[in-house]
């Protein structure tokens, strides 16, 4: 997403936002492994909120995860 920095002498630059992701491991007890995501701050609420095996197959079935 693009926007502006506005300085203030109202002076505007174009600017980047970023998400805001971080690298995290989750353990899968179905398969006795860890696994290494790279989510979004907003998609680890999800995750401790229903789990990392729901929140998988959710991604998988709306195409967020390839493999």
């Amino acid at each position: 997403m693009v926007g502006n920095n506005v300085s203030h002498a109202l002076n505007r630059t174009k600017r980047k936002f970023n998400a805001n992701l971080v690298k995290k491991r989750f353990y899968l007890p179905e398969e006795d492994s860890w696994i290494t995501l790279k989510v979004s701050t907003s998609a680890l609420k999800t995750i401790n909120k229903i789990g990392i095996s729901a929140a998988i197959k959710d991604a998988k079935s709306k195409g967020f995860l390839t493999k």
